[in-house]
Order: C-alpha cells, then sequence, then structure tokens
C-alpha cells in the first residue's frame, strides 16, 4: 500500500493510462543513460569514469533524505514499526576459530601439493596475461586442479596487470537537497559550526569497511550525507584490514572512525580495530558502527569502548548529532 502506490490508481493494471505511462517513461529514461554511456565508449569506459557508480549513489542518498523523513515508507523501518517485537535469533559464529581452520587447511593443502608444478602453472599464467597469448581461464582451471589457491592465481595476474581499485569519488549537496525537513538540516548545520568554532576545525570522519565485505552504498550514502551536514569526510578503500583504517585514520587526524558492517564481521574485526588503536595511542578517536548489526551484539562493542551503535532505519540528522556529542564527550 505505501511503498508502490498502487491504491492510489483505480485499476492501475487494467492497460490503463497510468501503467503505459510508467512504462514510456522507464524507455525513455533507460534510453537516455543507454546513449550517454554510447557516448563515453561504452560501459567499461563508463566504469572507469566512474560515472554508474556516482549516479547509484546520488540516487541512494536522494532515497535516503526521503526515507529518513518518512517521505517514502519502508514498512517496518520507518513506518508501522512493531512495538516490543520479539528478538530474532541469529546464528553465532565464531570468525577467528574459522579463520584459524581455514588456515590450518590451506597450510595442509600447500605441504601435500607438488609445488614445482604448482610453481610453474602460476608462472604460465603471469607470462600469458603478459604476452596476450592463450586462455587464463583454462590456465587457471588448470592450476586449481594442481591445487593452487585462488589468491595466488589472482596475485600472479596482478604481478602483470597490477589491482584494480575503484575510483573514489563523493558527491555533495545531493542528501541535504533531497531532505524535506530543511530547518532540521539547518539546525545540525549550525551545531557542527558552533563545534568547528570552539574546536579550530570541523568534525572529522573516516568511513571504513574492513575484511571482505563489499557492499559499501550504506557507507557511501552515510559519507555524502555528513559531508551535505557540515562534517569533513574521508573515505577508505573497500577490504580494509583494522591496521589500514587505523594508519589512515591517524595520517589524516580525523576524530571518528565510522565503521560499516553488513558482513557478520563486526565482532572480530571492530576488536581488532581497538586493539590496533590502543597499540598506537590513538585512543582518543571515537569509534562508532552501522549497518546489519543485531542488536543482541551492541553490549558486546560497546564494552570494547564503541561510541554509537546505529541499526537499520536511523534518521542521518539524529545519528549526526549523536556522533557530535561523543566526540565533544572525547575532546
Amino acid at each position: 500500500q505505501e511503498e508502490a502506490g498502487i491504491p492510489h490508481v483505480v485499476d492501475p493494471f487494467g492497460g490503463s493510462y497510468f501503467m503505459e505511462s510508467l512504462t514510456s517513461s522507464l524507455i525513455e529514461e533507460a534510453t537516455k543513460l543507454l546513449d550517454e554511456i554510447e557516448k563515453l565508449g561504452g560501459m567499461t569506459k563508463a566504469v572507469e569514469s566512474g560515472i554508474p557508480k556516482q549516479r547509484i549513489e546520488a540516487a541512494a542518498a536522494r532515497r535516503q533524505a526521503l526515507i529518513d523523513q518518512g517521505e517514502e515508507v519502508i514498512v517496518g523501518a520507518n513506518k508501522y514499526q512493531v512495538e516490543n517485537a520479539e528478538p530474532v535469533e541469529v546464528r553465532e559464529i565464531d570468525n577467528s576459530a574459522v579463520r584459524k581452520e581455514q588456515i590450518r587447511r590451506l597450510q595442509k593443502i600447500k605441504k601435500n601439493r607438488d609445488s614445482n608444478k604448482v610453481d610453474s602453472a602460476l608462472n604460465t599464467i603471469s607470462n600469458v596475461a603478459e604476452s596476450g597469448e592463450g586462455n587464463l581461464l583454462t590456465l587457471s582451471i588448470e592450476a586449481i586442479r594442481l591445487r593452487a589457491t585462488v589468491g595466488e592465481i589472482s596475485a600472479a595476474m596482478e604481478k602483470i596487470w597490477g589491482r584494480y581499485n575503484a575510483p573514489i569519488h563523493s558527491i555533495s549537496g545531493v542528501y541535504a537537497k533531497s531532505f524535506p525537513d530543511q530547518n532540521e538540516i539547518a539546525q545540525v548545520r549550525d551545531e557542527i559550526n558552533d563545534f568547528a568554532k570552539k574546536a579550530g576545525r570541523r568534525p572529522r570522519i573516516i568511513v571504513a569497511k574492513m575484511g571482505q565485505d563489499g557492499h559499501d552504498r550504506g557507507a557511501k550514502v552515510i559519507a555524502t550525507a555528513f559531508a551535505d551536514l557540515g562534517f569533513d569526510v574521508d573515505i577508505a578503500p573497500l577490504f580494509q584490514t583494522p591496521e589500514e583504517v587505523v594508519k589512515q585514520a591517524i595520517e589524516n587526524d580525523v576524530h571518528v572512525i565510522g565503521i560499516s558492517s553488513q558482513a557478520a564481521g563486526h565482532k572480530t574485526l571492530i576488536d581488532l580495530l581497538m586493539k590496533v588503536l590502543k597499540k598506537e595511542n590513538s585512543e582518543d578517536i571515537v569509534v562508532v558502527a552501522g549497518g546489519v548489526i543485531p542488536p543482541q551484539d551492541y553490549d558486546f562493542l560497546r564494552d570494547l569502548g564503541v561510541a554509537c551503535i546505529f541499526g537499520p532505519g536511523t534518521p542521518i540528522p539524529g545519528a549526526a548529532r549523536e556522533v557530535l556529542a561523543a566526540i565533544s564527550n572525547k575532546t
């Protein structure tokens, strides 16, 4: 009823103008995008330029602004929320134990395979990657049959080609302009400006994802929205280790590390992050976390020293205020 808007139209599926108009609009807008991609030289060129990613992030920021204000309804998240909801049973996985077991298995495989044959297969992959003559897929399958790992095969090609890093382009103004209540945006900006006057600089946050969590839509929305509200924002590359995140945070002199977690690695990775901060004598940096984190894990993260935890449906202006308060409490 709320999300599709079907009740607002009589008989929408009866070949009505409503449905025909939607179909026509979809075709027209899709054609514009396809024409734009063709002018850029095709999809490969477009991806290299970062344009598709920027458009997706801009659309996500606009939508999030409407969701935060309740203009776009997500049933159960910002409307029709259940009071006293029963906790969802979550299967607990010991990430450290899984990691140790996987390492043990890898060591066993490497010990029992023919290393000379594996090295020869990997060298062949590198040679073909350099010459461009040969079928890398066939060679990769042959290497795997010799018990080469995916990481080793990737490294053999990376040695020649290097590693692709998606360009990080931050977008600005989209979230704030799309937020219906401009008074609330202005109030948050005023609070941030007051902080900047007292501290001598704006609050600075690095938004990071650790481990093999590549779901960065939420992180990019947060980065865009916080920048619109007045934060200085750094975006870390994907797939960072806790050590890499802390190193970049120290180098950029941030007030806050914001960890986005969508792949259930928060307990293991944030624990490691806090230990690295302590080792580097940087415990003055505030750590906040958000994403798909079960509520039953909140106390564990707070005990580690995480200042704020933001679950699905948290309005961003409110989150910004909480982060600002956490910084003020540390300084």
